[in-house]
């Protein structure tokens, strides 16, 4: 049995040249392997039972041999891949579960009725290139480039790949080798592997966006450092998914979905201060500001492509002002384009922040400035932290809040960070508590939020309006401040409910 330690990667056609001459670079020794044409299997029961298990039986075959593999549940943190793999050679192209060591499978597992009911789900066929390299460290990495396609169900999807994946030595020499990589551009963190991209294929489940950020699922006897690994790499996972998804089907509310998770991780940061010291992430702080800064436009965007569709009921007032219909045509001309979204996300400097994330998450890196108050911490119930931190949000949004005050767009507006962060501790930790009782308790606050964002799309609306000196403008802003004027009567029907209730971690 192996486990492997290795980094994935996706490549765009310009940069699969480049890849011999970078590897030269970087390695002390290369040893170039010959190329080899693979064509692989991949096969589960009608139930999807080894999918169910995260088990994944592939028959691969190479010039008249023939292998099998299994490879079994493990971890996957950004684009570094760590599961356990086991191989046999095979007499034929139909697998035998029956043929591995039975302490190997999961408990319960019943081997030889799902061995009984296999077929092959969909295949993979590819062009493998591959480089053995012995680092100046003396740690031996073995890159490997894929080329070709995945079939399934009559359709294909192409695999253009970039695997490094470390033999022997020193893992730091994976990751370093890794930032070598990303540093020209053309290179993407890879988050699913060939299998999960068969299985979307095979079942016509294609990758869709999430509606929101959704709860980090936690054990309820975690400590506060295993509930940290779990939030930052949910955060993590989030943004690659979504990343993946804009490739897919560009669209801004999947971009959004990216700043939900970047804003999810830094909240994480600030969430367990007691054992995240500052210095571990300043520079990875400070690289998450540079990246929302370059998707600071995305909610004006969103703004105006919500109250400019066809299908929104204010649509005909705002289309009918001609002046303000030239207005946001300008700006929408001005968004950057989806080949410049497109570059950020295979730019250096994007996926070197996911790589350092993901380094400072198999690192422990918030550990190198722990004093005995932090180890003390870290091991502290996650329950017990949740508590605290919801009495501290709630206590935050009481006094912001005050019961029996009437509270202006104004008021509404500026609440907007504070809610976001109680929100997001939710998104956090609220997996400890019933799920009915919590989702009862969050849902007029969610209201409140997405009311808070649409007050903000009024605002920008009328902020537009005021730039212009029109009489036409000044009947929508007087139009607008009514719409805002009606929004907040029926969130503060939604603070009244929200008040009533009793919090659910309590």
């Amino acid at each position: 049995m192996d486990t492997e330690i290795e980094l994935k990667f996706l490549l765009s056609d310009n940069e699969v040249p480049l890849i011999p001459g970078l590897i030269m670079q970087f390695a002390k020794t290369v040893k170039n392997k010959p190329a080899k044409n693979l064509k692989n299997a991949y096969f589960d029961t009608p139930n999807r039972e080894l999918r169910a298990l995260d088990i994944g039986l592939r028959t691969r075959c190479c010039d008249g041999d023939c292998e099998q593999t299994i490879k079994l549940a493990g971890q996957v943190v950004g684009g570094l891949h760590q599961r356990p793999e086991y191989n046999l050679p095979l007499d034929s192209t139909r697998p035998n579960l029956n043929a591995f060591k039975p302490n190997m499978w999961p408990h319960g597992m019943q081997v030889t009725a799902i061995n009984d009911n296999l077929y092959p789900i969909f295949s993979t066929n590819f062009i493998r290139r591959t480089w053995l390299i012995e680092t100046e460290q003396g740690s031996t990495i073995e890159v490997v480039q894929d080329k070709g396609e995945i079939v399934a169900q009559g359709q294909v999807e192409s695999i253009s790949e970039l695997e490094i994946e470390l033999v022997e030595g020193d893992r730091n020499d994976l990751f370093l080798l890794a930032d070598h990589l990303v540093a020209m551009g053309g290179l993407r963190m890879g988050l699913y592997s060939k299998a999960a991209r068969g299985y979307r294929l095979a079942d016509d489940k294609p990758l869709t966006a999430n509606k929101y950020i959704g709860v980090v699922k936690l054990n309820r006897h975690a400590t506060q450092e295993k509930a940290l690994v779990q939030c930052v790499k949910y955060g993590i996972e989030f943004v690659q998914k979504h990343e993946q998804c804009y490739f897919n089907k560009p669209s801004l509310k999947t971009l959004k979905r990216v700043i939900d998770g970047v804003n999810l991780i830094k909240h994480a940061f600030k969430l367990f201060t007691p054992i995240v010291e500052g210095r571990s992430t300043e520079r990875l702080l400070g690289e998450i500001d540079w990246l929302m800064s370059e998707l600071d436009w995305v909610e004006n965007a969103i703004h105006l492509k919500t109250y400019t569709s066809k299908r929104h009921a204010y649509y005909k007032k705002i289309n009918n002002a001609d002046a303000l219909a030239a207005l946001i045509a300008e700006l929408k001309a001005e968004q950057p384009s989806v080949n410049d979204i497109e570059d950020l996300f295979n730019s250096p400097r994007y996926n070197k922040l996911l790589l350092s994330l993901t380094l400072w998450l198999v690192d422990k890196g918030w550990r190198q400035e722990w004093n005995q108050n932090a180890v003390t911490a870290a091991e502290l119930p996650i329950k017990e932290v949740a508590n605290t931190a919801f009495e501290k949000d709630w206590h935050g949004l009481q006094s912001a809040l005050p019961e029996g005050k009437s509270l202006s767009t104004e008021d509404y507006l500026s609440l907007r960070s504070r809610l976001d962060r109680a929100l997001l501790s939710g998104n956090c930790l609220g997996s400890l508590y019933d799920k009915e009782i919590r989702q009862a308790f969050r849902t007029p606050w969610i209201d409140i939020a997405y009311g808070i964002y649409e007050l903000e799309t009024l605002a920008y609306l009328k902020l537009l309006c005021e730039r212009q000196d029109s009489s036409e403008l000044e009947e929508i802003k007087a139009w607008l401040v009514k719409k805002a004027d009606f929004l907040v009567q029926a969130m503060e029907q939604s603070r009244k409910v929200s008040l009533n209730s009793m919090p659910y971690w309590r």
